[in-house]
């Protein structure tokens, strides 16, 4: 290691925390309430509808993969499940999308407490593998369910229809609530021994960490949102079927917007969800290729940035924001030494 290594591992980091973060936070947010209201065009609020839906379903896979150690390759479930709720409580039902969004809070955290029974068991590799064949169950299972007119697929109707804005503000919300749950959970004891867990379970357990009650409050925790944030997709979607609720190509877009942004990171997921969507809405354009050239890009940033944009960044300038992590000041060398 090099003497500026040396001098840039000495210096401290600067978090980024407190009253003075809380608020440039809040004004962002009211920034954000108020170009809704300005009336920005509808193509725009389309794009920051879909940035915040992906930065809540990106922050709950960094909350289960970065700071947890459960790497799930199943969450597209829990969209799934969540438009289905949606679509049935409001066409077959014919209540309002609101009880659909609350059967669809219900049925993630119901569904998530029953699978995390025997998903818990196992560990690491075998864990992943097992959420995704249980994603794939399910849509299999949904392709030949009559009660959800099998692989046809379902309409949501919404009366009155909900506009552009109103999606828009519904998903700003969420994503306020979601990032401060975050936020709020690993400043927690138990968000203390979630790094703990992922770095060896074995060790965070003899120092008395709750392993399984600890994994299946994040699993959950993830399950729920990721089910708001799929019910307000699907409601603006309209309609879904089987290959589109339950496509794993959900959780490959939280993968990457993970994985770009910086894993373990709170803000990554931000950035991360910036440029998936920014990325997407350009290749759109290039049928076939898009999720070629996503791949590349995931890959140079593993290669070159194995910390993610924001991760990278925290490292070279010394600095973090709304850590869970405690640094310690470095203790100033005495000048002369004692005779």
């Amino acid at each position: 290691m090099d003497n500026n290594s040396l001098a840039s591992a000495r210096k401290p980091v600067r978090v980024l925390d407190g009253p003075l973060m809380l608020i440039i936070c809040a004004v962002v947010v009211a920034i954000l309430i108020i170009l809704g209201f300005l009336g920005l065009p509808n193509n725009t609020l389309r794009y920051f509808f879909k940035i915040f839906l992906y930065i809540v379903m990106g922050s709950m896979w960094n909350l289960m993969s970065g700071f947890t150690g459960m790497t799930s390759l199943g969450q597209q479930v829990f969209v799934g499940l969540a438009g289905y709720s949606v679509c049935v409580m409001t066409t077959t039902c014919g209540m309002s999308f609101w009880m659909g969004i609350l059967c669809a809070a219900v049925i993630g955290v119901v569904f998530s407490l029953l699978l995390s029974t025997f998903l818990f068991r196992m560990r690491g590799m075998y864990f992943a593998i097992a959420t995704w064949v249980v994603a794939e169950a399910i849509c299999t299972w949904f392709k030949s369910w009559e009660f959800v007119q099998m692989g046809s697929g379902m309409k949501t109707v919404t009366r009155p229809k909900p506009t552009t804005l109103d999606v828009y503000i519904w998903a700003l919300t969420l994503f306020v609530i979601a990032m401060v749950v975050v936020y709020v959970l690993l400043r927690t004891k138990t968000g203390l021994g979630l790094t703990a867990m992922r770095d060896d379970t074995d060790a965070a357990s003899s120092l008395g960490v709750n392993i399984v009650m600890s994994k299946r409050l994040v699993y959950i925790i993830a399950a729920l949102f990721t089910a708001l944030a799929g019910a307000l997709y699907w409601i603006n979607s309209g309609t879904i079927y089987p290959d589109s609720g339950f496509d794993i190509n959900w959780t490959v877009a939280m993968v990457f917007i993970v994985i770009v942004g910086g894993i373990g990171t709170v803000a990554g997921p931000i950035v991360g969800a910036i440029i998936y969507v920014v990325l997407s809405e350009v290749l759109a354009k290039f049928p076939g290729w898009s999720n070629i050239i996503l791949g590349a890009i995931a890959i140079l940033v593993i290669v070159f940035l194995p910390d993610g944009v924001m991760g990278t960044l925290q490292k070279k300038l010394r600095f973090d924001i709304f850590s869970q992590k405690r640094f310690s000041e470095p203790k100033a060398k005495n000048s002369k030494k004692a005779a």
